[in-house]
């Protein structure tokens, strides 16, 4: 599978994308597929591992930085080397897990999630060839809420209903969202 490595030592400090902080719409918004694998997918994943990496994060997701896309950016621990997962899905999952994860999205905020603990990634790499990646733990984890971001769904919707009061409070009091109207109809 090919690095991205050179994508973002090529682009150095250029630019990088604003990450969407939660209240932004295009994170609700279910991406489409990748069609092209051209010169500005491979442009736009670079600056994607360089914001990633900037963050910093692990994995960072196309409708993040405002691409309603199929495709997200990760680093793989193994390989020491930043990939891409292009029209990724999860084509099997064993066991079930609670974890704490964070999101660049929704910052210094922790969610506990159960999500299956083993899954199998198909996706296509830059250079359009499939691939498959087994993973668990951290790795596992990322993948599936990388996914998550492509279908629309942030971290906050997979925790339970206290924990979900708990966090929306917080986001207020940093006035990351804002509450919602009363109702009229009492």
């Amino acid at each position: 599978m090919p690095s991205l490595d050179g994508l973002a030592g090529i682009l150095g400090d250029m630019t990088t994308f604003s990450i969407r902080q939660i209240g932004d719409p295009v994170l609700r918004e279910r991406s489409d597929d990748v069609t092209d694998i051209d010169g500005a997918l491979a442009s736009s994943v670079g600056v994607m591992v360089q914001t990633m990496y900037d963050a910093p994060g692990g994995g960072l997701a196309a409708p993040q930085v405002g691409i309603t896309k199929r495709y997200f950016v990760f680093h793989d621990d193994e390989s020491e080397t930043a990939l891409v997962a292009i029209n990724p899905e999860i084509v099997e999952e064993r066991g079930e897990c609670e974890w704490t994860e964070g999101c660049l999205s929704i910052p210094d905020i922790g969610f506990t999630i159960v999500r299956p603990e083993f899954v199998t990634l198909r996706a296509l790499d830059i250079d359009g060839n499939e691939f498959f990646m087994e993973a668990d733990d951290y790795m596992g984890r990322m993948f599936q809420h990388e996914l998550d971001h492509l279908d629309g769904v942030l971290a906050i919707d997979r925790v339970d209903k206290e924990q979900r009061k708990h966090i929306m409070r917080l986001l207020h009091e940093r006035e990351l969202v804002t509450p919602a109207p009363a109702n009229p109809f009492g």
